[in-house]
């Protein structure tokens, strides 16, 4: 028999645990059909849910159908549970995606969509609710095209001719059966509905047991065999305590099989070995122990303390850092008679059931914090450790959750040696990529360092959470690399790498400049057409950004994102009269958009926090001594291990990424696409990045610095320049406007590798009666002057205007212009080296292609 884990998810209150219910009804499971209303579920089996009405914790069961096995793993809906259920996606082999048919696509629901492509997951989905909605079915399809997946393809009439059509429109071996006149079998549509190429819909109401029997066939008749190596791998995907307190390690079995007694160990087989006493197949509340566990049995196992959520163990690697992470961070106010180190002690096994918790101790405000996705997990929270830790405890108003990172790579020196001990610890801490998270990396000789010491060094890396020297937030974004290290044969113990790496990282962080980071939301606001002004304007005073809104009746849609601090508390009722909504779901962290404000306003002081200290400790006539940040490097007994790159070395991987921020700020735009083909050829995106949605590279400002004020700016005399040009000028002999055309596309790609603001004049002013035009043409802003202006005057006023405040750049042959312009503080080109800057712009593209 085959297995299969299948998740099941949606936005909440879509009815995913009513078809959970009505799946395992149908497939004989449960005798009697419970209701979440009713608080009898088969799947929402803990009393707080049963309160709420709502899934919390991800719950397991076992649905068997004729010929396959289906464990089927509930996950919450409500997005403050948002992590238990991202969790839950490592293990999938396919998902069923319940969207309600009175709400349709909801902003969670897009959320939940890109987190199936990262995880690359085949999705089946069923659209609830139908008895009650007043959508026709085609209305649904279109905007699951259009929100979703082109993919997405009713499966209510198999045998029509518009079916089959749909089918060979998604995947080329469709197609080619679909032009033979053949018939698609299970296998050929299983195949696509495996690869992504193809989403099968389906109608009912989960509720009254409509279209859950023709939903349950299609799970058997369209799903494939998961292939297993014979290797041991398993996946852990969840932390969880039963009711006696015993901890389970939940996991998938990837490969070979498990058995009791068996001693385990971690992936890299370092840090812990121990043995499985049992193994548990779960199904609602109860289990079955067996002796073994086969590939692709997701079982939970007791007498492992070590593991942890995302961990693999055997031949599966660790899972990618999550997505979705809490943005507030809340302080832990303790009932009196509590003792605070006692208390933190429980906590962290709250922790270790979700690690997103982030639970953190305040050495210098002896205070414990916590970070939460919002109102719904604090209160849940605080039943939780009422009724498991004895604890009545509350939360202050929930703050934003900061972090910290870098700006330029930096060598952090770390010395620690009182009289008879010795360790010294040379770092390099790199910025990465906005959401890679914390990378450690090794890249020392064992001639220099010991192995073991080595090791116990990553070890010292990984268990603290390092924070930055700006507010004392933690650290991100960033790799720290181990260059180089030494012991002493008669006086090293362990503990004094532990000082020295501390000490390393924050010798480092001190060293270079920081950013601040601050968390924003994806946002999508609903409000009356009349309302749309005021929508735009409040979104522009926090600082967000937000595309063209749409018009769908009288109701208008804008899609955004904005900083969390200021959209947090927004109230779009107020002046909606109830009409609007606003859904959020977190984006990432960008660098914070006031951040002499908040570092201000937080007053950390980073030299006076001793837990925390980036000093080193040296010995000098039998007497340890300290020796301040800034003054190490004179007192290191390793000669520095890191040199930084010149301008030189640099300028080739600058280039490159201007390259790349290009490529990917057009990725979605077809018709600049091809205007960059046609120049430089095909661009050969890697697959496994294709679905990855593009982040700018983060700006760089040294400490506490606030962001520039806004982008450069260019300013281009049209006619000015095609006539200068001999290439333009022989186009404009035969056909003007071909040589406009022509002049728009070249500064097409050279605005987006400049990443400057492009505003492209042209003289209209002897057309009577001519009003200015402004024309959005591929991200440049192209201007008809009106009648009676020059593109002189029109510039001249422009760049006086925007050169209070931004770097202006001007592009003409014109004499009497460039005096003016340098009168206005602008910098000017000619139109022989705005030629030139294009050509050397293009070479470096397509030296950058050809790599």
């Amino acid at each position: 028999m085959r297995r299969l884990v299948i998740g099941i998810l949606a936005h909440v209150d879509s009815g995913k645990t009513t078809l959970s219910e009505g799946m395992l009804y149908r497939a004989g499971e449960i005798r009697k059909l419970g209701r979440v209303d009713h608080g009898n579920a088969f799947l929402d089996n803990n009393q707080i849910e049963r309160d709420r009405g709502i899934t919390i914790f991800s719950k397991q069961a076992v649905l068997p159908l004729n010929g396959t096995e289906i464990t089927l793993l509930d996950t919450p809906g409500h997005i403050d549970f948002s992590t238990e259920m991202e969790r839950t996606l490592q293990v999938l082999d396919y998902a069923i995606l319940v969207i309600s048919g009175t709400d349709g696509v909801q902003n969670h629901t897009e959320t939940l969509w890109r987190l199936l492509i990262r995880y690359n997951i085949p999705t089946f989905i069923f659209i609830n609710k139908m008895d009650i909605s007043e959508y026709e079915k085609d209305e649904i399809i279109m905007e699951l095209r259009e929100r979703l997946d082109d993919g997405c393809i009713n499966f209510d009439d198999i045998s029509s001719e518009i079916f089959r059509e749909s089918l060979a429109m998604c995947d080329e071996e469709l197609m080619n059966i679909f032009v033979d006149g053949e018939d698609f079998s299970n296998g050929n549509i299983g195949k696509a509905v495996a690869e992504r190429k193809i989403f099968p819909c389906y109608f009912g109401s989960a509720l009254k047991l409509e279209g859950v029997d023709e939903f349950l066939e299609a799970l058997e008749k369209y799903t494939v065999d998961i292939k297993y190596g014979d290797e041991f791998g398993a996946k852990i995907f969840k932390i969880s305590e039963d009711e006696q307190g015993k901890r389970l390690t939940h996991m998938k079995i990837t490969g070979g099989s498990l058995k009791i007694k068996t001693l385990l160990t971690d992936s890299k087989g370092e840090d812990w070995a121990e043995k499985v006493n049992q193994i548990r197949i779960y199904s609602g509340v109860k289990y079955n122990s067996v002796n073994e566990a086969f590939p692709g049995t997701v079982c939970a196992v007791t007498g492992l303390t070590r593991t942890y959520p995302g961990e693999g163990i055997g031949a599966e690697a660790d899972s990618q850092l999550p997505v979705l992470e809490p943005v507030l961070t809340y302080r832990v106010e303790l009932p009196q008679g509590i003792d605070v180190h006692e208390a933190l002690v429980r906590l962290r096994r709250l922790e270790q059931e979700d690690p997103e918790l982030h639970i953190l101790w305040n050495e210098q405000l002896q205070e414990i914090h916590m970070q939460l996705m919002g109102e719904v997990q604090l209160d849940i929270l605080k039943r939780i450790i009422s009724e498991r830790f004895d604890m009545d405890i509350e939360f202050s108003r929930g703050s934003i959750a900061y972090k910290e990172t870098i700006a330029e790579p930096v060598e952090g020196v770390g010395h620690y040696e009182p009289l008879r001990h010795y360790a010294e610890v040379h770092l390099l801490l790199e910025p990465g990529e906005r959401g890679s998270g914390l990378q450690f990396a090794v890249k020392c000789s064992e001639d220099v360092l010991d192995r073991n010491w080595q090791r116990l060094i990553l070890t010292h890396l990984e268990e603290k959470k390092h924070i930055g020297v700006l507010t004392g937030s933690p650290i991100t974004d960033m790799k720290i690399t181990l260059i180089a290290g030494r012991a002493h044969q008669k006086h090293t113990e362990g503990g004094d790498f532990r000082q020295a790496t501390y000490r390393a990282v924050r010798h480092g962080l001190k060293s270079t400049e920081s950013i601040l980071l601050e968390p924003w939301y994806d946002f999508r606001l609903e409000v009356p057409t009349e309302s749309i002004g005021r929508a735009i304007t409040d979104i522009q005073q926090m600082g967000g950004s937000f595309s063209q809104p749409e018009n769908r009746g009288d109701m208008s849609v804008i899609k955004g994102s904005a900083p969390v601090a200021k959209m947090r508390d927004y109230q779009v009722t107020e002046y909606t009269r109830g009409r609007g909504r606003l859904s959020c779901v977190v984006k990432g962290y960008e660098p914070c958009h006031n951040a002499d404000e908040v570092i201000e306003a937080i007053g950390y002081d980073s030299d006076s926090d001793t837990e925390n200290t980036a000093d080193s400790v040296f010995c000098s006539h039998g007497a340890g001594y300290t020796v301040k940040w800034d003054k190490v490097t004179e007192h290191m007994h390793l000669e520095s291990a890191w040199q930084p790159e010149t301008e030189e070395d640099e300028e080739p991987k600058i280039i490159a990424r201007q390259v790349k921020e290009y490529l990917d700020s057009i990725a979605e735009d077809k018709e600049l696409v091809r205007i960059f083909e046609n120049t430089y050829g095909k661009i050969d995106r890697k697959p496994h990045t294709a679905l990855e949605t593009k982040k700018s590279a983060p700006k760089k400002y040294p400490k506490a610095k606030p962001l520039p004020q806004g982008p450069e700016y260019l300013l281009v005399d049209g006619y000015n320049i095609i006539f200068a040009w001999d290439e333009l000028k022989t186009i404009a002999d035969r056909d003007l406007e071909a040589a406009r055309g022509r002049l728009i596309d070249i500064l097409c790609n050279y605005r987006g590798f400049r990443n400057c603001e492009l505003i492209l004049v042209f003289d209209a002013y002897k057309v009577k009666g001519n009003v200015r035009e402004v024309e959005n043409i591929h991200n440049i802003s192209v201007v008809y002057t009106k009648e009676a202006e020059t593109a002189d005057m029109y510039i001249e006023k422009v760049t006086r205007e925007l050169g209070k405040k931004h770097r202006v750049r001007v592009a003409t042959s014109d004499s009497l212009e460039q005096i003016i312009i340098l009168g206005s503080g602008a910098y000017r080109m000619s139109a022989s080296e705005l030629y030139a800057d294009i050509k050397r712009v293009e070479k470096e593209i397509k030296e950058y292609m050809k790599s």
